[in-house]
């Protein structure tokens, strides 16, 4: 039997007002000085295994639900207040994710390679190619697995160089940016938050539904824009075209996936504001919500195969690895799509 839930964005729902989103904003305010109080005390530094990440993801986590709710609800909210900590915020929790995003590319990327070529992706392994034998095709796919297992080493020492100076650099950028006076305006001010809410004066007594359901057209609209026609098979091959040429530019596919994803997560947080700790979990939302996260990671990860392939004087080898690898990321970036459109098209089951 299926459970039956309130909606948050059915108007005939019990009334949840501008007062909600005030205690959801402290709420939030107080875990962001929370976790501040924890990145403090460990000064950055491993007291525990996991404490620092931890503490910046718990930073991350509460910015961007406070970021969401200023520009969900922001009719409700003091204007120039809210339209000056909407950019801090963001800015904030971008920074903070670089790092985590760099490491967990590279880890994808040489786990990739891995798993294409059969060996260890790192330069220390000395790879030799297999003898050709049997007819013609087995000796062309041979040849193929042999120049992609002597490139993959050095595509993924390449690789590992390029990543690892990128999160090193993110670490130092994430590590000045809390140290510095416009880090510490955006922590006043969310302290600040956790006492009091700049509401307008007519909030408290103002139903949030009106708001929230404009929050999931929103969303319903972008996903409704998306070729999804397309999106029905695991793999569409004309997503190659754009990735194999030498323009550096975001593929221009993946921008309404993207801005699906954000739109999405905005509504995942209006239904947290409305529905509070009582909020039950939507599968459905979370399921769609991880396809396209594991989009995005498919589309960062293959921008980045790309971007290394076009190194100079790198080797044949090593160029045609990163070209399988590339195509191999875009493959993921289809089968994400098709595990959206799956996930999506499932209707919730009413209550009987």
């Amino acid at each position: 039997m299926a459970q039956q839930h309130l909606d948050p964005t059915n108007p005939a729902a019990e009334a949840v007002t501008g007062d909600a989103l005030a205690g959801y904003l402290r709420a939030q305010a107080t875990e962001f000085l929370r976790a501040l109080r924890l990145h403090r005390e460990t000064g950055g530094q491993a007291a525990g295994p996991e404490e620092p990440v931890d503490a910046a993801r718990a930073l991350r986590r509460s910015a961007r639900r406070i970021s969401a709710s200023l520009h969900t609800f922001r009719p409700l909210l003091d204007p120039g207040w809210s339209e000056e900590m909407r950019p801090e915020l963001a800015w904030l929790s971008g920074t903070l994710g670089l790092e985590h995003a760099y490491e967990a590319r590279l880890e994808r990327l040489l786990l990739a390679l891995h798993r294409l070529s059969g060996t260890t992706v790192f330069p220390a392994q000395a790879v030799t190619a297999p003898e050709n034998t049997g007819g013609p095709a087995t000796a062309t796919a041979t040849a193929e697995r042999a120049n992609l297992t002597v490139g993959a080493a050095k595509a993924g020492a390449l690789l590992e160089r390029q990543l690892t100076l990128a999160r090193t650099r993110a670490h130092s950028t994430a590590l000045q940016a809390l140290g510095s006076s416009r880090f510490h305006a955006v922590a006043d001010k969310v302290a600040v938050l956790a006492s009091e809410v700049p509401l307008t004066p007519t909030a408290p007594a103002t139903t949030l539904h009106p708001l929230a359901a404009a929050a999931e057209e929103r969303l319903t609209d972008a996903v409704t824009a998306l070729p999804l026609v397309t999106a029905g098979h695991p793999y569409n091959a004309e997503t190659l075209v754009h990735g194999l040429s030498p323009d550096p530019s975001p593929h221009p596919q993946d921008s309404p996936w993207h801005q699906v994803r954000l739109l999405l997560r905005l509504h995942r947080y209006a239904r947290e504001v409305l529905l509070g700790g009582n909020a039950p979990v939507d599968v459905r939302l979370l399921t769609a919500g991880q396809a396209l996260n594991r989009h995005r990671d498919a589309s960062e990860a293959a921008a980045a195969a790309a971007q290394a392939a076009r190194t100079p004087r790198i080797t044949p080898a090593t160029a045609y690895a990163l070209g399988v690898l590339h195509a191999d990321q875009r493959h993921e970036v289809e089968a994400a799509r098709f595990a959206f459109q799956q996930a999506w098209q499932k209707q919730t089951v009413p209550a009987p």
